[in-house]
């Protein structure tokens, strides 16, 4: 079962020279425009195609159904939002709390934008949830925080900046979706992630007293 989804939504092959580069960059931009005009739910290997302007056997050179497609897209965004921590949270000229503070307001502002086409992502994740792809596609952002975890929390144990690292991560990934949702203004937004910020810096705080 495992091997089967793992086929399921892995890529057939990466494309390597300029021109399947572009095909395929232009058949994911195909694939954001029907996601967010169609939704999960009438996404289709023809959709994309069409309005990629390419057959439906040359997505399947590469993707072999619309799983895949959307879990390329999924894991793209998941790999954004791992390099928007990484920027942030590296940054060792800036406190660790500020820095913190910085994430989560990029974090809820990225949550924001094109909030359509998160909520459709969302709807189709259980054609990939639970595959060893989308696992792994997760670590990247799961480590970065538990980097962070070591310099914010010094005299933590191991278990302890693994927890906190787990529900700091959660928190920003979880209310920032739900929040997102709902359309709010840049003022409104700001506030939000704000206060979410003094939340779980007020935690981490606690934390280094306790330990």
């Amino acid at each position: 079962m495992t091997d089967r989804r793992k086929a399921q939504i892995s890529s057939r092959k990466q494309p390597r020279q300029t021109r399947s580069m572009e095909l395929v960059a232009s058949v994911m931009e195909a694939a954001v425009q029907v996601l967010a005009a169609e939704g999960a739910q009438r996404f289709t290997m023809a959709r994309v195609a069409e309005r990629a302007g390419v057959s439906v056997g040359s997505l399947y050179q590469y993707f072999p159904n619309k799983a895949a497609i959307l879990f390329r897209l999924q894991s793209d965004e998941w790999a954004r939002t791992a390099e928007i921590l990484r920027g942030i949270l590296e940054q060792r000229v800036t406190p660790p709390l500020d820095r913190l503070r910085m994430a989560v307001h990029a974090f809820i502002r990225s949550e924001c934008e094109e909030t359509g086409v998160r909520m459709a992502l969302d709807d189709a994740a259980p054609l990939y949830r639970g595959a060893p792809e989308a696992h792994d596609a997760l670590k990247a952002g799961a480590a970065i925080m538990q980097a962070f975890m070591r310099e914010v929390l010094p005299d933590a144990s191991a278990d302890q900046r693994a927890l906190a690292g787990g529900l700091v991560e959660l928190t920003i990934r979880s209310v920032g979706k739900s929040y997102s949702e709902t359309p709010c203004t840049p003022i409104e937004i700001e506030a939000f992630a704000e206060a979410m910020a003094d939340m779980l810096c007020a935690y981490l705080e606690g934390l280094n007293h306790v330990a």
